[in-house]
């Protein structure tokens, strides 16, 4: 698989990467879009969803790329840590902040691991009411 190259894109393409550079306000898409043009349906849908989820919401900006990080962690993306842990401190964390992160991300892989070995019940008094 090849990067699709900017200036050789269909229009589909060119207008998904408009809209990054413009949303991000970024001089050039960075290699995760381009290599996600050779699929313009995956791109695009990508894309949305990324600028829905991550958008405002309940959550403030810096812990959406921190989950990010933690999840990118747990699934051994190195593009993805790369990249949402540069988000991360662009957002303003610290090295402390993410150092943190990743012994919680450790940790909780640990015990899942622990729960799931032992077959653990959940308490009723963590079960949702309903």
């Amino acid at each position: 698989m090849k990067p699709i190259d900017p200036k050789k894109a269909n229009d589909a393409v060119r207008e998904v990467f408009e809209d990054i550079k413009q949303t991000r306000k970024v001089k050039q898409v960075n290699n995760f879009w381009k290599y996600l043009a050779n699929e313009p349906r995956m791109l695009k849908h990508t894309w949305e969803s990324l600028k829905s989820i991550m958008g405002p919401g309940h959550l403030d900006p810096l812990t959406k790329e921190l989950i990010y990080v933690a999840v990118s962690v747990t699934n051994n993306c190195d593009y993805c840590m790369a990249s949402h842990t540069a988000a991360a401190r662009a957002k303003g964390a610290t090295e402390e902040q993410i150092n943190e992160l990743y012994a919680v991300v450790g940790l909780a892989n640990m015990t899942n691991r622990l729960a799931n070995a032992y077959r653990v019940p959940v308490d009723e008094q963590f079960k949702t009411p309903g």
